[in-house]
């Protein structure tokens, strides 16, 4: 009976022992799941770039490019419009024509510092381009021709004003504005619809090309007026920065660095910081006002 008793005794001791090993196997975390392996490395994308190609070249080969989207980027990209682009000697031509308008744009698509901004329009002088944001988020952006050398856009805040879908220049009345928003009514400067030959052309005023300018002219906002007098500011209007006259086009640096005008939001918001105080206060006037008017 004795050896009996110490048989099972033993038999019972080995079952509980393998019993917690097969339980500790089972609790352990599986090598796929191991926290502690480092995670494979991403390639990573392909960067955008750009390349020249002659006139030529690009009138045999346009007709391999999908329509009106990749004619949409290149005059988006040069700075010009469908009847200029076949004019231009040379144009710049990305990579890959998949990503959106955005990506070929200097402007960001999101700006933290500007999420208490109702609605505010920046143009770059440097990189003849336009940025529309609403609470800090870009809603549009595309190219714009300033004003010429002799003639410059004056860097500065404005406030949009009256607007006109169309109307005569007060400089020439040969010229025809269409979807005009006037942003300073003594010095006659706006954005609205005109030519866009690749370069700065205007009479101080920012072009744009239809579709934009249409876009722009729903989307902005007009001065308040009361008794003829104006009470509230229209849409802030941002011209920053410095087009460098007499040297080659900023945007002929993509070809060498696809990053040579991005504008980072750190960047923007140093060419900001002297108006923001100003576009703050100037909202909350009107914020006011339009309580007022609704009671």
């Amino acid at each position: 009976m004795n050896r009996y008793f110490l048989t099972a005794a033993v038999a019972c001791i080995l079952f509980t022992a393998c019993r917690q090993i097969e339980k500790k196997v089972n609790t352990a975390v599986p090598l796929s799941k191991d926290t502690t392996r480092a995670a494979p490395l991403q390639p990573e994308p392909p960067r955008l770039s750009y390349r020249f190609i002659k006139q030529k070249v690009w009138q045999s080969l346009k007709d391999s490019f999908d329509g009106a989207r990749h004619l949409d980027l290149l005059i988006a990209i040069n700075r010009t419009d469908s009847n200029h682009i076949r004019r231009l000697d040379s144009i710049l031509v990305p990579s890959d024509f998949s990503l959106p308008r955005t990506a070929y744009l200097p402007f960001p698509e999101e700006v933290s510092f500007l999420k208490d901004i109702h609605k505010i329009l920046l143009f770059s002088l440097h990189a003849q381009a336009f940025a529309a944001y609403e609470n800090g988020r870009l809603v549009l952006t595309g190219q714009t021709n300033t004003g010429r050398k002799s003639k410059p856009t004056p860097a500065r805040l404005y406030f949009a004003n009256w607007k006109a879908r169309k109307t005569t220049s007060t400089v020439n009345d040969e010229w025809i504005l269409k979807w005009n928003f006037n942003v300073h009514n003594t010095w006659g400067v706006g954005f609205h619809e005109y030519a866009l030959p690749g370069y700065p052309a205007s009479h101080s005023c920012m072009r744009l090309q239809e579709s934009d300018a249409r876009f722009l002219y729903s989307w902005a906002e007009q001065w308040v007026l009361k008794n003829n007098q104006q009470a509230a500011a229209g849409t802030p209007v941002v011209v920053f920065g410095q087009y460098p006259f007499g040297q080659p086009r900023p945007w002929f640096k993509l070809a060498e660095d696809p990053a040579a005008l991005t504008i980072p939001p750190d960047s923007l918001k140093n060419y900001l910081a002297s108006a923001l105080p100003e576009i703050i206060k100037k909202q909350q006037q009107r914020d006011s006002i339009l309580r007022e008017f609704k009671m």
